[in-house]
């Protein structure tokens, strides 16, 4: 009786395209943004907000751009660290150039350099795929992160090679980046960005070129027979994870690092977010978000939990375990329950449904 859409008729096509067409999962969400906007900004300490929840919802983002490449459309990538590093360094020559413009307006428009190379790095997609279409990411993840390196108009020429940012105001005279900026800030900033992105991705997914993405993904060449245009599927989804990639690499920069060297966006990040991906659920964005959280968390829990049991150990050894048990859980989500995180949050609301009677 908990969760349970019986009685709830839908009265105009509307009503049965929303997004939550359940009563239920509209005052979830509604509690959920409730908790985001008012309860941890302001119950929560500056660790709290600073070293988990901004660099959680960033890794959604990033997570989510991956997923609609791999889950949606089935492309495989291993270059998501390289684009979100695009973003990066072009939000920090945007903000060198037009000093005076917004720094959420550069966030944003630093995700179309982004999408134009994930566009040029996608055309290999239209003649090879699987396997060889991830070799194909990956040489661009090395050739970008060259970049990074060996071009210093990039960094403006710093001697450390590194990306510094700088102390930028916004919204009338407050600070918003920086090392004075506040992370409630921040995080206001970074938690909108992510909602209202989330949001258009939701809804593009729902409508035809999220059809389209599904249909490549499942079978191209019936796909094309039908009248689906594999160059415009495949590229307009490259275009939109690079484009997340990007915005999401921007705020990882500006908003959580404070500054970055060309190893921030090595070949380990892209693999991160991967494993977000295949843990939280391929083509799924709410396990997008399951799989930011649980390994973003989990060094962090192990940290502070293992002492707590009377197990000290070192910094090393956390991550080293946290590794394990990552690696673990995705060999195991891959044999038992493919989908990830996001199935089992499924199966939970479909046992919901007939609480409570037996579950067939």
């Amino acid at each position: 009786m908990l969760y349970r859409e019986s009685g709830q008729y839908k009265t105009s096509y509307d009503a049965d395209q929303a997004i939550f067409p359940i009563r239920e999962d509209r005052i979830g969400i509604a509690i959920i943004l409730a908790v985001a906007v008012f309860v941890i900004p302001w119950f929560s300490s500056d660790f709290l907000l600073s070293s988990i929840m901004i660099p959680f919802l960033i890794l959604a983002l990033a997570t989510i751009g991956l997923n609609v490449l791999t889950g949606y459309a089935g492309q495989l990538s291993l270059g998501t660290g390289a684009f979100m590093g695009v973003g990066a360094y072009a939000c920090y020559k945007l903000t060198t150039i037009f000093p005076d413009v917004n720094i959420v307006v550069h966030i944003l428009l630093s995700g179309i350099f982004s999408a134009g190379i994930g566009i040029v790095f996608g055309l290999p997609s239209l003649r090879i795929k699987g396997l060889y279409l991830a070799v194909t990411t990956l040489a661009a993840q090395f050739f970008l992160e060259w970049c990074f390196i060996r071009i210093p108009w990039l960094y403006n020429y710093n001697a450390s090679g590194a990306i510094e940012v700088p102390e930028r105001r916004g919204f009338g005279d407050l600070i918003v980046t920086g090392p004075a900026a506040s992370p409630i800030t921040r995080y206001y900033i970074v938690l909108a960005i992510v909602i209202v992105l989330t949001l258009l991705v939701k809804n593009i997914v729902r409508g035809r070129i999220g059809r389209q993405w599904m249909m490549i993904r499942d079978m191209d060449i019936a796909a094309e027979l039908i009248g689906v245009r594999p160059l415009w599927a495949k590229l307009s989804a490259f275009a939109v994870s690079s484009y997340l990639a990007g915005v999401s690499g921007a705020m990882f920069v500006f908003f959580y690092l404070g500054a970055a060297e060309p190893s921030a966006f090595a070949i380990a990040l892209s693999f991160q977010i991967l494993f977000m991906t295949i843990l939280g659920g391929l083509g799924s964005l709410v396990g997008s978000f399951f799989g930011a959280a649980f390994i973003w968390a989990l060094p962090i829990v192990l940290r502070t939990g293992l002492p707590a049991i009377g197990v000290n150990v070192g910094a090393e050894v956390v991550f080293h375990v946290a590794q394990m048990v990552v690696g673990a859980l995705i060999i195991l989500f891959l044999i038992v329950e493919p989908h990830g995180l996001a199935r089992l949050w499924s199966l939970g609301k479909e046992k919901l449904r007939v609480w409570p009677f037996p579950y067939a």
